[in-house]
């Protein structure tokens, strides 16, 4: 199983680059929806259901595929001989963000659903403050795994 990993090295890296991208796109752009959701639609209105279509849309057909990819592609990489150094630091920093941003995934999706219920009770300030979290994850994954500090 390690030989094969190995051989396909660059196409894992290449395939979880790309998964993290989509991942993040979503990561950052579904709570950006919650605030306008939650600012400016009335509960039951056209464009509640519109947003709450959007919402869905980009969770389920984006973001879940997304996360899915990002960990089967990023476990195939921690399974590659010789790529993950375990009694350094950098992987543990990595592991406890990348559990940190499913958590947050996770935690949108119960938002998506209390918006799809008419029950949201966070303020448009609440996603915006919790949008911050994805960017302090992306930073020390980032700089666990380029800078391996």
């Amino acid at each position: 199983m390690g030989d094969f990993l190995a051989s396909v090295y660059p196409w894992t890296k290449a395939l979880h680059v790309m998964s993290v991208i989509a991942w993040m796109a979503g990561i950052f752009y579904l709570p950006r929806l919650f605030v306008y959701h939650a600012e400016q639609v009335e509960p039951g209105s056209e464009t509640d259901a519109l947003f709450q279509g959007m919402e869905r849309k980009l969770l389920r057909l984006i973001m879940n595929p997304a996360m899915t990819a990002t960990w089967v592609f990023g476990l195939a990489l921690v399974f590659t001989p010789g790529i993950v150094v375990w009694s350094e630091v950098w992987p543990w920093t990595k592991a406890a963000c990348v559990l940190g941003m499913t958590w947050f995934h996770h935690w949108l999706g119960y938002r998506r659903k209390e918006f799809a219920a008419g029950k949201n009770t966070r303020s448009g300030r609440t996603y915006r403050l919790m949008n911050e979290l994805p960017t302090l994850f992306m930073v020390i994954i980032v700089l666990s795994v380029i800078v391996k500090f």
